[in-house]
């Protein structure tokens, strides 16, 4: 079987490249051939996403002044001419936006090949954004969105336009699309997607690779005093809303003054010693890390990871968490709760309730035993629910599903 992955890059950064190539490499060890196709090509193994320079530039010019994204990247309608697109005998686009696809072509693509949507966010039910908040208009066609600074901004509200031109190209198109969480599957049923086939299909992780260390060396390691507690927050960058530093800030300095002197906060990403300085507590920062085996040492050293995202779909930084076998501190946002099981892998806050957050923050500290028994079960969790074995099979299943039905074989 051949499948052709699509995504913006293949740069490996970011949660859903990372997990697509979790699956790609899990794919590949069962004997499955798979390659990338991507506008952004750093490997040599990936292939260059058609392209209309000329035409492109021209069309932005009108279209992302009336606020609509991605529409202009008509290059993506060449892609059924490729020799990659000649070679799959499956297709599976990882993400749409970011001005390198426009999804007016997916009607063309899905005529002449099966094709699998696997969703990493909101993107594809919205008018343009990657998640809605509290907003529900995305139900019944946008429009007045309250968002528009929300990945992928726009400069002006065209999201009802944006949403009736997604209408039209998915009634006029062949794909099944598959959600990592139960929240994002039901939010299909209720939005753009609700006509067309969708899977739940949760990420998976390599469980050894992500696996508990000795504590006490990994805090060593990282020159953390062995009779701290410690914290840890990971966020790629600081200063997007969305992932709530403001609302971890909040909830750090509910703490006692002595329980912040006798914490380490352990950071990863950037402008983290910012969270740091204003809460007065000591910190290991370590920048941005992509290696998995120091990501591991690093989730091993934390007594509690803290997630206090405003959004998320089914958060890979929390299933690493968990398979180290640490429990984490969340809101109750998106598909986080599927994860984080009140008082088994941690604890979910209400949304915004920073106030909440800190206290579970402070009562799970301050309960050994408690975090004990948590830990075994998050590492429990992950091993029964969520290996990458589970994962690959399931989309194994469904590419060979979709070939055998001839999906998109209409020419």
């Amino acid at each position: 079987m051949k499948v052709l992955f699509i995504h913006q890059s293949d740069n490996g950064l970011g949660g859903g490249q990372i997990q697509m190539f979790r699956l790609l490499e899990g794919l590949r060890r069962r004997g499955v051939e798979v390659r990338v196709m991507c506008r952004d090509r750093t490997r040599e193994t990936s292939v260059d996403m058609p392209r209309r320079p000329r035409m492109e530039k021209w069309i932005a010019r009108v279209s992302m002044r009336l606020g609509l994204n991605d529409v202009h990247a008509v290059g993506a309608f060449d892609i059924p001419k490729t020799e990659a697109f000649a070679w799959a005998d499956v297709v599976d686009v990882h993400s749409l936006h970011s001005n390198f696809f426009s999804y007016l072509a997916l009607p063309r693509i899905t005529r002449a090949k099966p094709l699998v949507f696997t969703l990493h966010d909101m993107w594809a039910l919205t008018g343009h954004c990657h998640a809605s908040l509290e907003c529900e208009r995305w139900k019944s066609g946008c429009g007045q969105c309250p968002h528009l600074d929300v990945y992928p901004p726009v400069a002006r509200d065209g999201t009802a336009w944006d949403w009736r031109m997604k209408r039209w190209a998915y009634q006029r198109s062949s794909f099944t699309a598959v959600a990592p969480s139960r929240w994002l599957h039901a939010c299909t049923r209720e939005g753009l997607l609700r006509d067309l086939p969708c899977r739940h299909i949760p990420h998976g992780i390599d469980t050894e690779v992500y696996s508990p260390l000795d504590k006490a060396v990994c805090r060593e390691l990282l020159g953390i005093p062995p009779d701290k507690r410690v914290l840890l927050f990971a966020v790629e960058r600081m200063d997007r809303p969305l992932k709530g530093a403001d609302l971890l800030i909040q909830a750090l300095r509910r703490l006692g003054e002595a329980a912040r002197r006798n914490t380490v906060l352990l950071l990863l990403g950037g402008g983290g010693e910012m969270v740091s300085q204003t809460v007065g507590m000591p910190s290991v920062t370590l920048g941005y890390v992509t290696n998995d085996r120091l990501k591991r040492l690093v989730f091993s050293a934390a007594d509690l990871f803290l997630h206090p995202t405003r959004a998320d779909n089914f958060p890979l930084v929390v299933l690493e968490a968990m398979a180290c076998g640490t429990p984490v501190v969340s809101f109750r946002v998106g598909g986080v709760p599927e994860l984080v099981r009140n008082d088994e892998t941690g604890w979910v806050a209400e949304p915004e309730d920073a106030e909440g957050f800190g206290a579970a923050v402070e009562r799970m500290l301050g309960d050994a035993r408690g975090l004990r028994r948590m830990s075994e079960t998050c590492r429990a969790t992950v091993e029964r629910e969520y290996r990458i074995e589970r994962q690959v099979q399931a989309y194994i299943d469904l590419y060979e599903e979709l070939i055998r039905s001839g999906a998109g074989m209409s020419e």
